[in-house]
């Protein structure tokens, strides 16, 4: 891809032309299939010289391209260039050997992080803690069961025993992200309320929920080297 498509101006350009709701319409329109300016005139019921304006706004985005009909050669179709949707995604983190949670007993957040994880992604991961506990919480090892997750419950870790060179540490608790310091240092901070306070079924739920969604929004981003 384009380096300037993932930059941060290209990409504010994209959000740009974006800000529009009649520029969004075509571009929703557009992601099902191609389509003629007067065809998106009359579909969403736009003056044709409007439709001109925002399919110029649109191409200078780069998010739209021109072709003539190979039919009737006056005739233009649009077609959206999805490539560059998915430039607005965060940047990709490249280079990473392994994804390693930490949190501060390694027996709840980063345990089950890890796990969704290797389920996600299939990559490496691993856990760790800064005051590692003698064993994972049986709510979360029960949580684990019910979602079908691979979860050891005596592998609890330190971290200094963990984390080696090219780990991509992701501190999931704020502790863990206040205490660590370099070479340990957390790249990435998940605030991840604590389960184990609550100590209730529906504690360990709603953490693990929050994981779920933010490994879901970061795998692709992260480009794994035994992926690459």
């Amino acid at each position: 891809m384009d380096a300037e498509l993932i930059s941060l101006v290209g990409r504010a350009r994209i959000h740009a032309a974006l800000g529009d709701a009649s520029r969004l319409a075509i571009v929703d329109a557009l992601t099902v299939g191609d389509a003629s300016p007067g065809e998106i005139a009359q579909t969403l019921d736009l003056p044709t010289n409007l439709v001109a304006h925002h399919v110029k706004v649109l191409t200078a985005a780069g998010l739209v391209v021109k072709a003539r009909s190979e039919g009737d050669r006056r005739r233009t179709y649009l077609r959206l260039r999805p490539e560059v949707m998915a430039a607005l995604a965060a940047p990709p983190l490249p280079g990473v050997d392994r994804v390693v949670f930490v949190c501060t007993h390694n027996s709840a957040r980063s345990q089950l992080a890890a796990a969704l994880w290797r389920r996600r992604t299939h990559g490496a991961a691993a856990s760790a803690g800064t005051r590692p506990a003698s064993r994972v919480h049986p709510r979360a090892v029960a949580v684990a069961h019910r979602h079908r997750l691979d979860l050891d419950p005596t592998g609890t870790a330190h971290v200094g025993d963990v984390i080696r060179g090219n780990d991509l540490v992701i501190a999931v608790c704020d502790n863990a992200h206040e205490e660590l310091t370099a070479p340990m240092r957390p790249r990435l901070h998940w605030s991840v309320p604590d389960p184990v306070r609550a100590d209730t079924d529906e504690a360990f739920e709603a953490a693990y929920a929050d994981l779920a969604d933010r490994v879901d929004r970061l795998a692709p981003a992260v480009l794994l080297r035994s992926q690459s």
